[in-house]
């Protein structure tokens, strides 16, 4: 797992055809926006959300993010120990996200 920050985040995805954006956060904050293409899975669903994370597949690039990067941190380094091979933590998470965002489909 590795820290990042927004300025990095942006520059790995735009050149990475493995990225898999994950947000963490709770349905009620997901409903106030996400980051472009995330995928949504609670990290409060406890075992759930280990069941529906080790259906990912293990080898993309897993960029998480949370409301302020601390759950997100957790989720990262929870996922290192089930054998995800590359797991990005956004600092500040969707707080101090600046960038695009849109609402969930």
């Amino acid at each position: 797992m590795k820290n990042i920050t927004q300025e990095e985040w942006e520059e790995l995805i735009a050149k990475d055809d493995q990225a898999f954006i994950l947000d963490v956060r709770t349905q009620n904050e997901v409903d106030e926006g996400i980051i472009p293409n995330s995928h949504h899975i609670d990290i409060y669903e406890g075992q759930g959300f280990i069941d529906k994370v080790n259906e990912l597949d293990k080898s993309k690039h897993y960029y998480i993010y949370c409301r302020s990067g601390n759950r997100s941190g957790q989720a990262a380094q929870l996922m290192d120990q089930l054998g995800f091979e590359t797991t990005y933590n956004l600092l500040g998470g969707y707080m101090e996200w600046d960038g695009e965002t849109t609402y969930q489909e």
